[in-house]
C-alpha cells in the first residue's frame, strides 16, 4: 500500500464538504463512526496523515482528507466528524447524514468499537438505510482481546449483508486486509449495483405510509439517492430535509407545489389516525432492539465482569463527594510538576537566547547598521521575542503533554461529567468544561475547542468566558508574584507546593467566574435553557507516551508558541519606541504610565502596571518584563533572574500585599490576548463576540480589583 503526502484539508462545519479529485477515475472513500472508536487512527493509517487523536468524545469536528493508493487506484479518504446517529440532533450529525447521503462516495467505511459494538451498530443500521455502499470496519480488537470479548466477524457480516473486516487501527496488517476490503467492495459495487442489505421493518401502519410516500418521492428524487429513506426524513418532520435536498440536489420541493402538497396530506391523514404520535422515537426504538438482536448473535463475553474493572475506578473519579477533589487534586500536581518542571529549562533557553541578543547586537554594529535601527530590532524585536520564548516554551512543553495524558487516558470525559451539573446550572452546556481545560493551556486553543459544543448559544458563551481560566501566558505571572509576596517564608519544596496551591486557588476562583458570566450571558444576551448531549464515559486506555509527546509538541506547544510569536515580535517594536520616544525628557511610556496612575491607584495597581497589561495585549508573557523595564527606567526589556532581588524592585517601586494581590486577580480577569481576539472572530464569525469577550473580563476585572483592593485598606492591610 503506498502512502502519498498530500497535505491535510480541514474544512468548516458546513452543509457542503467540497474535495478535489486529481482524475475521475479517482475513488472517494468516506470515514463515519461514533465518537472515540478510533476513527481518526484508521484514517492516519490509511493516508500517513497526522491528524490529531483523541480519547474523548467530539474530537473530530471539522473533515480532514487524505488520500492513499492501491493496485493502481487512487483513493482519497474523508475523515468526517465523530456522531452517534444520523437522527441529526446535533451540527456532526448533519455534516455525517448529508455526505453519507449526498457526497457520492464508493465506500462508506464505518468504523465501530469492538468493546462496544451493540452501541456502534445503531449508526451502522441507520447509514444502510441511506446506502448499500457500506463497508463495516470493527476497530479496536486488540481491546476487546484484553477484555476477552470475542466477535464472530463472518456471522456479522451475513446478517448485515456488506462486508466486515476486523482491525486493530495500530496493527499495519489489518489496515491492510482493510484496504482489499474497500478495494474489493468498490469493485463489487461498480458492477453490481443490487447488493442486498439489512432493511430495518417497522411496524406495518408505518411501512405503509413510507410505501405511500415514496411514490411521490420517487417522482423528482435522482435514482442514486434512496426515496425510501427521503420519506423517512419527512415522517420523521425532519424540517432541514427540504433545504438540503435545496442545497445538495438543486431541488426546490416547495416549488412543486402539487407534490409536496401529496407529500403534506399524506403525513397529516397518518398523524390523525395515530394521534399525533412520536414517530420518531418508534422508529429509533425498533432500530435499537435490531442492533441488540445482531449483538446477541455475533458477541461472546467470555469475561461478564470485564467493565468491573472501569466501572470501580469510575466510582471514584466521579463520585459526587469525592470526584471533584480528585480532579482539583490532580490539576495540582499537574501544576506543580509544570512549575518544578519549567524552572531550570526555562533559566537555560533564556541564557542562551539573550547571549544570542548580545551577539547580534554586536554583529549589527559591526556591519555599520544604524543604531537605531539596532535597537529597535534587536533590543525591542528580538528581546520580547527571547522573553515569550523563553518564559512560555518551557512550561507549556511540560503542561501540554501532561494535558495529552489525561486526554489519552480517558480522564477528560470525566472531568465534563463531574461539572456537567454546574454548567446545567448556569444554563450551559458540560462540554464547556471540556474546552475551559484547553484554555488552561492556551484561550486561542480553548476557543477553538468550543468547536465540540452542538448549541450556538452555549458555544458563544464557552467562547466568551473561556478567558476566565489563566492560560499558559499568564502562568509565569502568577507563579513569580507568588514567590515574591507569598512564600517568602517557606523553603524547599514546600514553596513549589504553596505555589502550587495558590496557582490552583486562582484557577478555582476563574472556574466560578466561567459559571458567574455564564449563567448572566444565559439570562441576558444569550437567552435559552441548557441543552442536553450524550456523553461517553470512553474505557481507560493505556497511553501511547510517544504519540503522546509528538501531538502535545507539534499540534499544541509548537503552534501555539507560533501565533504568540507573530504577534510579539510587533510588540517589542511597539514598545521600545514608546521607552525611547522622549516629551520633555520623559519618555512616552512614562506619560501613558502617569495618565493611568489614578484608575491604577484606585484598583490597587499603578500606572505602570495597568499600562504593561495594555501593552502586554498581543502576548501576557510581555507583561511582566514591560513592568521591570519601566522600573528600572530602562530602554528595553531585561531579565532579572534571582526573585529576592526582583522583590526589592518592586517593594522600592511601591509594592505592597495590596498591590500583589490586586495584580494577581487583575492578571486572572482581564481582556484575552490578541491571538485569542482574532480567533474568537474567527470561530464566531462576527468582531462583535471579540468585542464582548474584551469588555466583559475588563469591566469584572476592574470592579473586582477596587472592590478587594479598598476592602484590604479598610481593614488596615498594606
Amino acid at each position: 500500500m503506498g502512502l502519498t503526502n498530500r497535505s491535510v484539508g480541514k474544512y468548516s462545519l458546513a452543509k457542503n464538504i467540497k474535495f478535489s479529485k486529481k482524475n475521475e477515475n479517482d475513488k472517494v472513500i468516506s470515514i463515519v463512526g461514533n465518537p472515540n472508536v478510533g476513527k481518526s487512527t484508521v484514517f492516519n493509517g490509511l493516508t500517513g496523515l497526522k491528524q490529531h487523536t483523541g480519547n474523548w468524545p467530539g474530537k473530530t469536528v471539522v473533515s480532514t482528507d487524505g488520500t492513499f493508493k492501491y493496485k493502481d487506484t487512487n483513493y482519497i479518504v474523508i475523515d468526517l466528524p465523530g456522531t452517534y446517529s444520523l437522527m441529526v440532533n446535533s451540527i456532526e450529525e448533519e455534516i455525517a447524514r448529508d455526505f453519507i447521503c449526498f457526497g457520492k462516495s464508493d465506500v462508506i467505511v464505518v468504523v465501530c468499537d469492538a468493546t462496544c459494538l451493540e452501541r456502534n451498530l445503531n449508526l451502522v443500521l441507520q447509514t444502510l438505510e441511506i446506502t448499500n455502499n457500506i463497508l463495516v470496519c470493527v476497530n479496536l480488537l486488540d481491546e476487546a482481546n484484553k477484555k476477552k470479548i470475542d466477535i464472530n466477524l463472518d456471522l456479522l457480516e451475513k446478517k448485515l449483508g456488506v462486508p466486515v473486516v476486523g482491525t486493530s487501527a495500530k496493527n499495519k496488517k489489518t489496515l491492510r486486509a482493510l484496504v482489499e476490503k474497500i478495494y474489493d467492495k468498490e469493485k463489487k459495487v461498480d458492477n453490481d449495483n443490487k447488493i442486498l442489505t439489512t432493511n430495518i421493518i417497522y411496524d406495518e401502519y408505518i411501512e405503509n405510509v413510507i410505501e405511500k410516500l415514496e411514490k411521490v418521492i420517487i417522482k423528482f428524487l435522482p435514482s442514486n439517492i434512496s426515496s425510501r429513506w427521503i420519506a423517512l426524513k419527512f415522517l420523521e418532520n425532519d424540517k432541514k430535509m427540504i433545504k438540503t435536498i435545496k442545497e445538495n440536489l438543486n431541488i426546490d420541493i416547495l416549488k412543486e407545489e402539487n407534490l409536496y402538497r401529496e407529500i403534506e396530506d399524506i403525513i397529516n391523514d397518518f398523524k390523525k389516525e395515530t394521534n399525533n404520535e412520536n414517530i420518531s422515537d418508534k422508529m429509533a426504538t425498533t432500530i435499537v432492539c435490531k442492533a441488540e438482536e445482531i449483538a446477541k448473535d455475533v458477541i461472546c463475553y467470555n469475561d461478564t465482569k470485564y467493565q468491573e474493572k472501569d466501572r470501580k475506578i469510575d466510582a471514584i473519579l466521579t463520585s459526587k463527594t469525592i470526584g471533584i477533589p480528585i480532579m482539583l487534586s490532580i490539576l495540582a500536581v499537574i501544576f506543580w510538576i509544570t512549575i518544578v518542571g519549567a524552572e531550570y529549562p526555562g533559566d537555560l533557553l533564556g541564557n542562551v537566547l539573550f547571549w544570542s541578543q548580545d551577539k547580534l547586537y554586536n554583529y549589527f554594529i559591526q556591519t555599520n547598521i544604524p543604531i537605531w535601527l539596532t535597537d529597535a530590532l534587536i533590543l525591542g524585536m528580538y528581546g520580547g521575542l527571547v522573553w515569550v520564548v523563553s518564559v512560555m516554551l518551557p512550561p507549556m512543553a511540560i503542561f501540554f503533554p501532561l494535558f495529552t495524558l489525561l486526554e489519552d487516558l480517558g480522564y477528560l470525559p470525566r472531568v465534563a461529567f463531574n461539572l456537567d451539573h454546574c454548567f446545567k446550572k448556569a444554563c450551559t452546556c458540560g462540554k464547556q468544561s471540556l474546552s475551559m481545560c484547553m484554555g488552561f493551556g492556551c484561550n486561542a486553543a480553548g476557543v477553538i475547542g468550543c468547536r465540540i459544543i452542538d448549541s450556538k448559544r452555549e458555544r458563544l458563551i464557552a467562547i466568551i468566558t473561556n478567558s476566565f481560566v489563566p492560560c499558559n501566558g499568564r502562568f509565569p505571572m502568577l507563579i513569580i508574584i507568588t514567590a515574591m509576596f507569598f512564600t517568602e517564608f517557606a523553603v524547599g519544596p514546600f514553596k513549589s507546593i504553596i505555589q502550587a496551591l495558590i496557582v490552583l486557588l486562582m484557577i478555582v476562583l476563574g472556574v466560578v467566574l466561567t459559571l458567574i458570566i455564564s449563567k448572566f450571558l444565559s439570562k441576558t444576551i444569550l437567552k435559552g435553557e441548557a441543552s442536553s448531549f450524550t456523553l461517553e464515559l470512553p474505557p481507560f486506555r493505556t497511553p501511547r507516551i510517544g504519540s503522546v509527546i509528538v501531538r502535545s509538541i507539534f499540534d499544541r506547544t509548537l503552534f501555539v508558541l507560533g501565533r504568540a510569536v507573530i504577534v510579539a515580535a510587533p510588540a517589542g517594536i511597539i514598545i521600545w519606541i514608546l521607552a525611547n520616544s522622549y516629551i520633555n525628557d520623559i519618555s512616552i511610556l512614562y506619560h501613558c504610565a502617569s495618565f493611568l496612575d489614578p484608575l491604577a491607584n484606585l484598583m490597587g495597581l499603578d500606572g505602570m502596571i495597568l499600562l504593561a497589561f495594555i501593552l502586554g495585549f498581543p502576548a501576557n508573557e510581555i507583561v511582566f518584563p514591560i513592568i521591570i523595564m519601566g522600573y528600572l527606567n530602562m530602554n528595553t526589556l531585561i531579565e532579572i533572574d534571582d526573585i529576592g532581588e526582583l522583590r526589592n524592585l518592586f517593594i522600592q517601586n511601591g509594592w505592597t500585599m495590596v498591590t500583589a494581590v490586586s495584580t494577581l486577580l487583575f492578571a486572572l480577569v482581564h481582556w484575552p490576548c490578541s491571538t485569542t481576539c482574532l480567533t474568537i472572530k474567527k470561530e464566531s464569525g462576527k468582531w462583535k463576540w471579540a468585542l464582548v469577550s474584551i469588555i466583559i473580563p475588563t469591566l469584572l476585572g476592574i470592579g473586582i480589583c477596587i472592590i478587594v483592593a479598598n476592602t484590604m485598606r479598610l481593614f488596615g492591610i498594606q
